[in-house]
């Protein structure tokens, strides 16, 4: 299907004409009032929030910053208002209750990744997330720290495993599917019944409302033979390194893709192994030319069960097996909203986890002179330098430069741009640095009329192997401080809709693949997204009655160019020499000290939470 200019237009023209411009923006549009979860269109790393960091790092500026007057004194300046920063600061007013604290953000909004979207639609308020999502595996992998901040912020993690109504969809009948592109399958077909587990699975593996493999695989569009090779593949595997050593298996496996894996050892066709290439993506924002046949085991894919390996580890084990239903109606978005109502009570009422959901947030609190904790948006920071003592950071905010003082300095932006902004940086920790190249995600909420499409077509969730967005699925069931998920299928819902720009089989490594993908989503206009969302749409959902025109009300695409932090990968690293590079990445430079998930080269918000606490640590 082509979606022309005009359908845009049309598609456009009925958005606005259903009313269904977000709830707080008509309100900014009566008052004035600045509200950054309620803008739609292109949002993530939005326009004004990455052209002076580009400067530095693409442009190699340096901006003259050491004759600035010094305007304000703190004792800590926080650069960075993601979940790491504001739960620096949080650390930092524990041990100096009487602490000034400056945030300095480059984005319109906190929270980094951790993004509210608010749209309006059906009379009601539709909640979703814009980047991080969950805890993942808070019952095994949270730190004493981490759950001791939880606690403080009124979280009670237990409390999700009845907001998250894991039966919702199950009990309509629905399951997961497979869309099978015409390009590369020969035609377009949805296959219901997906019996594959997924990751920390938010469905109980007995409410999959699966088919049996068999049955599954050979509703396939593929010639037999390949339809035989998967089904052998899940049900009848071999040792397909047989001959070899435990220890020679596994160094094999690290170094060797899954994708390669499947073609030269299993023995599948190039179009067979098609089908697991983008079942990666969400997870690992990598297709399978690029992740490890031993990452892959340990994940739970196929075709290891008969090759004697060692068992996968408690930590991989808890990742698979903990459900994934530790998630507020926007995501993490909701422990950054309770990081910001500690550190400025006057922003919002109230007091949990509870309240924070429908709280009303006043965003014209939040950089008041004269209170203890300040967060200055749309702020990027050019110069961070030990001096006297003390630090001065120098941002740009409004084409403006201006220059701070802090006693102390946590840096919890990206890794990657502390060597252009830390000038005390030796040329070693700024190369080690330098290697967390953040992979490229983009997390696309869509508002569509009704989900009578998804409920005919007997499906809440859809992998797409070879399209740009690779799942897309009806919103998480959850439920909690008033806010109550749509349940009619009659009624407006969100759709989450996953795209990683990856590169597959063109032979560059994983970084080099992150670069490309990286200059793709900057150089992607978004009438460009939004037609790609419209015709896979279409495409998937059209034999369910769906009309792309009609149908979809609202739009928001949460670009994240710099997304997941990077983690070692056995296909291109060496652990021993990753270990090194996150050590000497970290290490505190005179008064600034260096937190973010980067620091942990882990993209999860506990490991956010653990580098504050150990950057505020070193600084006291």
């Amino acid at each position: 299907m082509e979606i022309t200019r005009r359908d845009f237009i049309n598609g456009v023209a009925i958005g606005i004409a259903a009313g269904l411009t977000p709830l707080q923006l008509l309100q900014a549009a009566e008052s004035g009032r600045y509200y950054p979860p309620a803008l739609t269109g292109l949002r993530g790393s939005h326009v004004g929030a990455f052209e002076v960091a580009h400067q530095m790092g693409w442009e190699k500026k340096s901006f003259a910053t050491d004759t600035l007057p010094i305007k304000e004194e703190y004792d800590l300046v926080v650069v960075g208002g993601g979940i790491s920063g504001l739960a620096a600061a949080f650390f930092y007013r524990e041990k100096h209750p009487e602490a000034k604290i400056l945030i300095l953000e480059n984005h319109d909004d906190f929270g980094g990744h951790a993004k509210r979207n608010e749209f309006s639609a059906g009379g009601r308020m539709i909640i979703g997330y814009g980047g991080s999502e969950a805890f993942q595996s808070p019952n095994h992998l949270y730190s004493a720290e981490v759950n001791g901040l939880l606690k403080k912020l009124g979280v009670d993690i237990k409390r999700f495993e009845t907001a998250f109504d894991r039966s919702f969809y199950p009990g309509l009948g629905l399951s997961r599917g497979v869309f099978f592109d015409k390009e590369t399958f020969g035609e377009d077909k949805l296959v219901t019944g997906d019996p594959t587990p997924m990751v920390a699975d938010d469905i109980a593996p007995g409410q999959l409302n699966a088919r049996s493999i068999r049955d599954f695989i050979n509703d396939f569009p593929l010639p037999e033979s390949d339809r035989k090779a998967l089904i052998d593949l899940h049900q009848a595997p071999r040792d397909y390194l047989a001959g070899k050593s435990l220890e020679d298996k596994t160094a094999y496996l690290e170094r060797t893709s899954y994708r390669d894996f499947l073609l030269k050892d299993v023995g599948l066709s190039p179009t067979a192994v098609k089908y697991f290439q983008g079942r990666t993506n969400d997870f690992m924002a990598l297709s399978i030319d690029t992740v490890a046949a031993a990452d892959a085991y340990y994940v739970g894919f196929p075709g290891f069960s008969a090759m004697n390996l060692e068992p996968i580890s408690e930590e991989a084990q808890a990742e698979m097996e903990e459900p994934y239903i530790y998630h507020f109606p926007d995501g993490n978005a909701s422990l950054a909203r309770l990081l910001v109502r500690s550190l400025i009570p006057s922003v919002a009422r109230g007091k949990d986890m509870e309240d924070i959901v429908l709280a009303d947030f006043d965003y014209s609190q939040l950089d008041r002179s004269g209170q203890p904790v300040r967060l200055r948006l749309n702020s990027t920071a050019v110069s961070v330098r030990n001096t006297d003592g003390a630090v001065n950071v120098s941002y740009s905010r409004g084409g403006q430069l201006a220059q701070v003082r802090g006693k102390h300095c946590v840096l919890a932006c990206y890794n990657m741009m502390i060597p252009y902004l830390l000038r005390d940086l030796s040329a070693e920790q700024a190369y080690a640095l330098s290697q967390n190249v953040k992979f490229p995600l983009v997390y696309t909420k869509v508002i569509v009329r009704n989900w009578q499409a998804f409920q005919k077509l007997g499906v809440h969730e859809i992998y797409a192997a070879t399209q740009p967005y690779s799942r897309i699925k009806l919103d998480y069931p959850v439920s909690m401080g008033g806010y109550e998920h749509p349940r009619d299928p009659a009624q407006p819902i969100g759709l989450h809709m996953v795209y990683v720009p990856t590169s597959p089989d063109s032979g560059m490594n994983s970084r080099d693949q992150a670069r490309a993908g990286r200059g793709r989503l900057y150089g992607t206009p978004f009438e460009t997204l939004e037609s790609q969302l419209r015709e896979q749409l279409q495409r998937m959902l059209g034999p369910g009655g769906f009309d792309h025109n009609q149908d979809i009300l609202a739009i928001t695409v949460n670009r994240w160019p710099h997304g997941y932090a990077c983690f070692t990968n056995t296909l291109y690293d060496d652990p021993d020499q990753t270990e090194q590079w996150m050590e000497l990445a970290r290490k505190p430079v005179g008064k600034v000290s260096i937190a973010n998930s980067d620091a942990a080269w882990s993209a999860y918000a506990h490991a956010a939470i653990d580098e504050a606490w150990r950057a505020v640590g070193e600084l006291t």
